[in-house]
């Protein structure tokens, strides 16, 4: 693994390319995105794919990649001309991406903005509020979470983010009538460190969830589309919205092994099932 970094106007962004130089690929590049998730988190899923290159990278204002622009928030259109630099850095032409989470929806920021520069991308459980039929009910639920960040701190953000996260179906009337989530169910620490600038957990990212999608761009471009859910989360959250995005696009959304993490392995201790979701990845990109 080589590391990079790509200095641009607005911040100086952090890219790891694994594997053979982009020349010795048999394949195009395979760019592998996430966020608030940095280029760390898919490592075990990379090492499945040593026979090809693969770029993985830290979104600006994350990880190792430091922004200058003087901003805070996440913008997938910003984060799309990031990795859309990145790609003129390799100077490989069209890649292949893989984008989990908010790096589904930078990735389609980025197939809207540039559509030459994807020949496939895979988008895994994008969280799309407005991809889900409770779509004002969930845009509660996820103000609900970050209501109790700001008042309590990480812990009771992060377990009323579990909270949200597992429950199953939509949002009704009952989700709401739960009493706040317990951290110490979660096997949280009790207590507040004061921080409040949390990506996941703030309003900092809302221009992930909240991003629009534009169904007729993406319609028209040369780019090929695949949507995915993982086979354990079709019912919550995330699951949810990747299969109403796929219906806003007019397919069915392809279903990958496990849950929304599915391809780590023991980077964050929520392990799921790396090697058969490589093998789920690797089809679907080679079909």
């Amino acid at each position: 693994m080589t590391t990079h970094t790509l200095e641009t106007p607005a911040a100086d962004i952090v890219y790891d390319v694994h594997g053979p130089a982009p020349a010795e690929s048999p394949r195009p590049p395979l760019l592998m995105i996430g966020q608030p998730m940095t280029a760390e988190g898919f490592t075990t899923l990379a090492s499945h794919f040593g026979d090809r290159t693969v770029v993985t990278y830290d979104p600006r204002g994350l990880g190792r990649s430091v922004r200058k622009d003087g901003r805070e928030d996440h913008v997938p259109a910003l984060q799309a001309e990031d990795i859309h630099a990145v790609i003129q850095a390799l100077g490989a032409g069209a890649v292949e991406v893989f984008g989990s989470s908010g790096g589904a929806v930078a990735g389609f920021a980025l197939v809207t903005a540039h559509p030459e520069d994807v020949r496939t991308f895979v988008a895994h459980e994008p969280p799309l509020i407005e991809s889900l039929p409770d779509a004002d009910a969930a845009a509660r639920a996820s103000q609900g979470m970050r209501d109790a960040y700001q008042a309590k701190g990480f812990s009771a953000g992060m377990a009323a983010f579990m909270a949200l996260g597992s429950w199953q179906g939509e949002f009704t009337d009952a989700f709401f009538a739960q009493p706040p989530a317990d951290p110490a169910q979660f096997g949280l620490p009790s207590g507040d460190d004061g921080r409040r600038d949390d990506p996941l957990l703030s309003d900092r990212s809302l221009g992930v969830t909240n991003y629009h999608l534009d169904v007729e761009a993406l319609a028209a471009v040369p780019t090929r589309i695949v949507v995915a859910v993982g086979e354990e989360s079709r019912e919550v959250f995330t699951g949810r919205a990747a299969v109403g995005t796929a219906e806003r696009l007019g397919q069915e959304a392809t279903v990958f092994p496990s849950h929304h993490g599915g391809f780590l392995g023991g980077e964050f201790g929520y392990a799921g099932q790396p090697e058969a979701f490589a093998k789920k990845l690797r089809e679907v990109l080679e079909s």
